[in-house]
């Protein structure tokens, strides 16, 4: 359940649904060897959403400026230069803003996971205040490429913030994350853009992985695949009932967010088109592991302590 490998056992994204081949492990593993930049579905599609990034960057009035998400995207990238605003980047946007105005109201330690396409650039563009652990949770064949494009263009890690990579295809997405400095004891905030999902069973592993290692209050927000939805994306009720379905059973209170609204709000005309995911800030309503075994051995602890005393008094 803690493992995220079967994301990667088909050539899909979070931004288009999987076609129905090349589903078993085996094939998977053998395309591990052999894939090569031109053919590799993860790395295309990584690169394509640098590509709205560099775009975006390059408008009179962007919503965002990725300084790197050039060293991706090859030097005849076509430049979509049209007034309309790219859901995508909306929701670029919107998760930026989120993610600073939630990481500065932590004190101490601030934990930041992002589940990305390995190719998030966020962790070098943004301004992270003190003291802010970043991790990323993405393929990690994307994620080495796009480290070495980074390393050549001197993107640098803002001072005094430490940037940790955990591949999804770790057997324990949690124990790795525990290896690499995570406290379930403490705030985080996590963020999913781009990261590969294939199936529902796939999505609620990550769900279930944010619940039992974020505390209480803790958000975790961001854009999922509509066609994870089981009805119509058009009927927003049933949409709604669905996501609050699916949430609520792992914890978490989630709200939809509108790509019009966050459009509307930031003065921009949103692109036309079809797009084909869901937007969702989500709130931590349960205690994580981690809180739950610290109070576990408090507990015992007053109670042996409660037994000593008692053997005393006789």
């Amino acid at each position: 359940m803690e493992s995220l490998v079967g994301f990667a056992r088909a050539p899909a994204t979070a931004i288009l649904r999987p076609p129905s081949t090349c589903t078993s492990k085996k094939k998977v593993n053998g395309l591990r060897a052999k894939l090569s930049d031109g053919n590799d579905p993860l790395l295309q599609t990584a690169t394509n959403a640098a590509s709205l990034r560099f775009q975006e960057t390059h408008r009179s009035e962007p919503l965002f400026v990725d300084p790197y998400a050039g060293c991706f995207v090859p030097p005849d990238v076509q430049m979509d230069m049209k007034q309309c605003s790219h859901h995508y980047c909306l929701a670029t946007k919107y998760i930026d803003d989120k993610l600073l105005r939630t990481v500065n109201h932590i004190d101490g330690l601030k934990q930041v996971v992002l589940l990305t396409d390995g190719m998030d650039t966020r962790p070098y563009r943004l301004s992270w205040p003190t003291s802010t652990i970043i991790f990323d949770i993405s393929p990690d064949r994307v994620f080495k490429r796009a480290a070495e494009k980074l390393e050549g263009v001197g993107a640098k890690i803002p001072r005094n913030s430490l940037f940790l990579h955990v591949p999804m295809e770790s057997s324990n997405i949690q124990q790795s994350l525990r290896a690499k400095g995570f406290n379930g004891n403490q705030p985080s905030i996590w963020a999913i853009q781009g990261l590969p999902v294939m199936t529902l069973a796939s999505f609620e592993e990550v769900l279930s992985i944010v619940s039992n290692l974020a505390i209480n209050g803790c958000f975790f927000f961001g854009e999922l695949p509509a066609w994870l939805v089981e009805t119509k994306i058009g009927i927003k009720s049933s949409t709604r009932q669905w996501m609050d379905k699916l949430f609520m059973s792992n914890g978490f209170r989630v709200d939809m967010i509108s790509y019009e609204d966050v459009a509307r709000n930031l003065g921009k005309q949103l692109g036309s088109g079809q797009y084909k995911n869901i937007m969702f800030v989500a709130e931590q309503l349960r205690f994580s592991d981690d809180q739950m075994e610290t109070w576990r051995r408090e507990f015992q602890r007053v109670e042996d302590q409660g037994d000593e005393e008692g053997f005393e008094e006789l």
